[in-house]
């Protein structure tokens, strides 16, 4: 048992070895090929995968990689969270509320459709697949938009979706696995637990969020840990998720608005002493880049090359359905009637474009793979092939685009 628990262990630090400094020498990669650096740390996923030197093997690795996986997500949440100001989202909160929900079902039934077609998928387990892959990132969204000057209301707006939009992602397609398993399927349950899911995680994020800032604020009497910010913020981000996840509501959701609770210190009146507010960004900083690192690393072992192959024309039409039909109509949908945000043509048209495929997507193509659902081979092969083309076609543009559209200056 000891001897078990000690290789557990050798494990973990090896994975974390490997990856970690497969990351620094892709980072610096990207830094002279001038593409993402998550495109870099897939393909350098590919090659320490099993299917080329096979120095890291998910199957060798199951736990460590699930922890990573969550644990990264959760964080990266939080950190899109705090880029989030509350004045602005308040302009632009029907639009937001739209693409997450609306917006994910809409992109779920076009991408389902055309998947069916192409694939010759039954209608169910072609929805599954649109379900998979209809939400956006915030994992490459927020570093993203951290290095452009565009609009605030864009942006935010932008992010904002990005992690409002993985539960209604996850509850369509948990609900469509309930009906292929052999469950029934009900509309009013299925909207029922999306809003519970929505609420139960804002409310939970919302009151640890509170409480951590009431702790570590230097002009209360409450403030006993103001000098251990960064500590105390480490440990709400992870009783956040966990918490939210027991009581079956989004866990990604409330490290998000926690992290929104972090962005909007002033206007809930909150005070961290300067030398513990810079110690925790420094500590934030380095920490989201090596998760980053850690996570699309990952993502790249699991990529099944034959199925790909095999299926790469119908994959790509999928894709393409994606963005240049399912995500234009989903954006037109829910932000026409939003008349107080006061939307450009210019900036639907960016809306358009941006919607980076990542993280939670590749975790429910992977919970399908490991359950042995039928055609989570297609499923999984689909997910990859638009976290690649929207990464590097759609992320690598954005800030083409921005200048192009006249969208990169101003507020």
């Amino acid at each position: 048992m000891e001897n078990a628990i000690i290789q557990s262990a050798d494990q973990l630090m090896e994975l974390m070895g490997l990856v970690i400094l497969a990351g620094l020498i892709f980072t610096k990669i990207s830094n002279i090929v001038k593409l993402p650096d998550v495109v870099l740390y897939i393909l350098a996923g590919i090659i320490l995968g099993p299917r080329l030197l096979n120095w890291i093997n998910i199957d060798k690795y199951p736990v460590e990689n699930q922890l990573i996986l969550s644990f990264g997500a959760a964080y990266i949440l939080y950190d899109g969270g705090r880029e989030i100001d509350l004045k602005i989202l308040n302009k632009v909160k029907l639009s937001v509320g739209m693409l997450s929900t609306v917006g994910v079902m809409i992109s779920t039934t076009i991408v389902g459709f055309v998947a069916m077609k192409v694939f010759n998928l039954p209608l169910t387990y072609a929805l599954l697949l649109g379900s998979v892959i209809a939400s956006t990132d915030p994992s490459v969204l927020v570093p993203l938009f951290k290095k452009m000057n565009i609009s605030t209301k864009l942006k935010q707006s932008i992010i904002s979706e990005s992690a409002f939009n993985d539960a209604a992602g996850a509850v369509i397609t948990f609900s469509l696995l309930a009906v292929i398993l052999g469950g029934e399927f009900s509309l009013g349950e299925s909207l029922l637990e999306l809003v519970t899911s929505i609420i139960g995680g804002l409310a939970i994020g919302a009151t640890i969020g509170y409480m951590t800032h009431l702790l570590t604020d230097e002009k209360q009497k409450w403030g006993i840990f103001k000098d251990y910010a960064t500590e105390l913020v480490l440990v709400s981000v992870v009783g956040s998720y966990l918490i939210s996840n027991h009581f079956g509501f989004s866990g990604f959701m409330a490290v998000f608005i926690m992290g929104m609770f972090c962005g909007n210190k002033k206007i809930f009146k909150f005070w961290i002493p300067e030398e513990s507010f810079q110690s925790h960004l420094r500590f934030k900083e380095v920490l989201t880049v090596i998760l980053r690192m850690m996570i699309f690393i990952l993502l790249g072992t699991h990529l099944q090359f034959d199925t790909l192959i095999a299926n790469l024309g119908s994959t790509l039409i999928v894709v393409g359905a994606l963005i240049f039909v399912a995500r234009p109509i989903s954006v037109l949908a829910c932000v026409l009637i939003d008349k107080k945000a006061e939307w450009t043509w210019k900036q639907i048209i960016y809306l358009m474009w941006v919607r980076e495929t990542g993280v939670i997507p590749a975790a429910l193509a992977g919970m399908l793979v490991t359950s042995g659902v039928l055609h989570s081979d297609i499923i999984s092969s689909v997910t990859f092939a638009t976290i690649m083309v929207t990464l590097t076609f759609q992320a690598s543009t954005a800030g083409i685009l921005a200048h192009f559209l006249k969208l990169d200056v101003g507020k």
